[in-house]
């Protein structure tokens, strides 16, 4: 069985496969421009960055609950969650915070995180780029740089990823402030947005799974 959050990814993007096939009853399948039915695109554009945004948010916070339960004991933790928790009982004036990580108590700790680290990434990830999406899951999880594992054929580097995630995001901010993007917004990109974030869903997936068990010693799903 999938993670909650990509078991949600497939269900929302549903919504975005109705506007296809909207599009398709107005316009028909014949090549050419549909005119009057851009707007259905654009409206495609901004679900699916939406649900992408959602999906990482909410893979993120079920990989750290697993680590938080599971993790046999804090020596286990990724060195990365390890300083970012250290760096915060550095800033707190109270000189005894260290002993909260005493007795087991540093599951306690990080379950508190949980719901602080959901006000940083609503605060921080309405632009849901890769080195935003990279940033998540380091702070969160301590898993670097997942947008490396973004590769899925030999065409597509990791790079080139980045670069096609980044332009989609750009596009979204460009219809949802401005009502109109610079260029026209074809089914085609809808199509083509869809299927990656698919893809760099599913990747993403198999990435926090394997970490989360070297971490935990079981896997977040199946």
């Amino acid at each position: 069985m999938p993670a909650n959050a990509s078991v949600a990814l497939a269900e929302n993007l549903e919504d975005v496969e109705k506007l296809l096939e909207l599009h398709e009853q107005e316009g028909g399948t014949a090549p050419g421009r549909r005119r009057g039915l851009e707007v259905l695109n654009k409206t495609a554009i901004v679900l699916i960055t939406s649900y992408w945004e959602s999906y990482c948010e909410d893979i993120a916070g079920e990989a750290l609950q697993h680590i938080v339960l599971k993790a046999p004991s804090s020596d286990s933790l990724p060195k990365e969650i390890k300083k970012i928790v250290a760096k915060e009982l550095k800033a707190n004036s109270n000189e005894i915070a260290v002993w909260d990580l005493s007795d087991g108590k540093w599951r306690d700790l990080l379950k508190r995180r949980l719901d602080d680290l959901k006000e940083v990434r609503n605060r921080r990830l309405n632009t849901p780029k890769s080195s935003n999406i990279d940033e998540l899951f380091e702070t969160a999880v301590g898993l670097p740089n997942i947008s490396s594992k973004w590769v899925w054929s030999k065409k597509l580097t990791a790079e080139k990823a980045r670069k096609k995630l980044d332009g989609y995001v750009e596009l979204r901010g460009a219809i949802a402030h401005r009502g109109k993007a610079h260029a026209s917004v074809t089914k085609a990109q809808v199509t083509d947005y869809m299927e990656f974030v698919k893809k760099a869903a599913e990747k993403t997936d198999c990435a926090i799974n394997a970490h989360v068990e070297s971490i935990a010693g079981s896997r977040l799903y199946p």
